[in-house]
């Protein structure tokens, strides 16, 4: 299996199907003075997330916040056992608060795992919000179309722009969440962003920043048929 790895400053890799778990989504850690997780796997890999952290030369007791860009279960799943052990405040939007929270339609049965419910702490409501986190300010954005409340978050790390667009690969059929009308309207406004890398959600680091324009305009187009 491989191992965790450095992105760009102060942005680390730390789970995904590789490194993680197969199951699992990718899963970013940034190291913003205090640490920030954003998604969590499939919820069979929770010591080997840990033991990531480790391997980089954090310790995860200094874990503070995880953020959740979408209630499916690829990255979910460990959201609540990180949340009690590091009493973590969890942040995710508002409309998929629900099924993170009750786990019903998160689809843990398609994995053949048991998802525990998580509390979401922080429940965003806007189109666009901003929350600053130690050292860094968040930018988040709320793209529904994968889901009814899926998120992408952008940073500034140094001169670079840094977007964690979730899974803008799709899919988006109504028997997970999704909307086509919608997601191409979220995709458009991911474009407006021009980040210099894209941190997506299973096809992991995109850069620079023409290839990540490509990258979604090829799946906003898809969806124009």
């Amino acid at each position: 299996m491989a191992g965790p790895f450095r992105v760009s400053d102060n942005i680390y890799m730390i789970g995904n199907s590789d490194i993680s778990n197969g199951m699992d989504c990718c899963v970013y850690l940034i190291d913003a003075g205090e640490l920030v997780m954003i998604d969590a796997g499939a919820g069979r890999s929770t010591g080997r997330l840990i033991d990531n952290i480790q391997e980089l030369g954090f310790n995860p007791e200094n874990l503070t916040n995880l953020i959740i860009t979408h209630c499916h279960i690829d990255h979910i799943g460990s959201a609540a056992e990180l949340r009690e052990k590091y009493k973590l405040r969890v942040i995710a939007h508002t409309a998929d608060a629900t099924a993170i929270e009750s786990g019903k339609k998160v689809g843990a049965e398609y994995y053949g795992v048991r998802y525990r419910a998580c509390k979401v702490n922080l429940k965003l409501t806007e189109q666009r919000e901003e929350l600053i986190i130690g050292s860094t300010v968040f930018n988040f954005m709320h793209i529904p179309g994968h889901t009814p409340g899926s998120i992408a978050i952008f940073i500034k790390m140094g001169t670079q722009k840094v977007l964690f667009g979730q899974d803008i690969h799709g899919p988006y059929q109504s028997i997970w969440g999704g909307d086509p009308q919608l997601a191409i309207s979220s995709l458009g406004k991911l474009l407006e962003i021009r980040a210099d890398i894209l941190c997506e959600g299973h096809y992991g680091v995109i850069q620079p920043g023409s290839e990540v324009e490509q990258f979604i305009r090829e799946f906003r187009d898809s969806l124009r048929g």
